[in-house]
């Protein structure tokens, strides 16, 4: 571990509410193998590489990609790079861009269309995250050393083997898609956020340095 600079006051503060120990022993069992991939690179010096995958890489995996980020920055671990792709590119949906400002990121567009590029600021020395819906072997994406983490049933189903991963971990989340369009939505898409953001702490918490 490294000395970082902190986080945005918000974003701070959202993760200090968060109850990691709440985390269920079924749930534990599910993240272990992303506990020991990390723990295993750390002891090793090695970068630890996580590239988040999900069907259209819209919501999901992206906020997986951006939290995760966040928490190794805030509890001070240092050559964590997190990715984020899809089994194919659609866009990273309004929604889920909106639940991360909500929770305290800076968020920039850079450029409009079909498939916006963001800025996801969640320190001020920090370089931005870039955001945008993509394939899992975009070349903006690593091409090997990464652990490849689906984050839900579709894609684990539809991608038997991904190139390059040293490891293959499902961690799926229930998908806010779901409540598009309802009156619960936003409700929904923050408490999706918040649950990855309360596992993803229990990981690096649970990580020995």
């Amino acid at each position: 571990m490294t000395l970082t600079t902190p986080l945005f006051a918000a974003i701070e503060s959202v993760l200090a509410s968060l109850q990691p120990n709440t985390v269920s022993e079924e749930r534990k069992q599910t993240l272990q193998p992303l506990v020991a991939y990390i723990q295993n690179k750390i002891e090793t010096d090695q970068a630890v590489r996580l590239n988040f995958i999900c069907t259209h890489n819209s919501r999901r995996s992206h906020l997986s990609q951006v939290w995760a980020q966040a928490i190794a920055n805030h509890l001070k671990f240092k050559n964590v790079y997190t990715y984020s792709g899809g089994t194919e590119a659609t866009a990273l949906f309004p929604m889920a861009a909106a639940t991360l400002k909500s929770s305290g990121f800076q968020i920039k567009t850079i450029s409009e269309g079909t498939n916006p590029v963001y800025s996801i600021k969640y320190a001020p020395n920090e370089a931005p995250i870039i955001g945008f819906s993509k394939k899992y072997d975009d070349s903006f994406n690593p091409e090997s050393e990464f652990a490849a983490i689906m984050t839900c049933s579709q894609a684990d189903g539809a991608c038997p083997f991904i190139a390059g991963a040293e490891k293959r971990i499902p961690i799926t989340f229930e998908d806010p898609k779901a409540f598009d369009n309802t009156p619960q939505q936003a409700e929904k898409y923050k408490e999706r956020s918040l649950q990855i953001a309360t596992e993803l702490l229990y990981v690096f918490a649970s990580i020995k340095a």
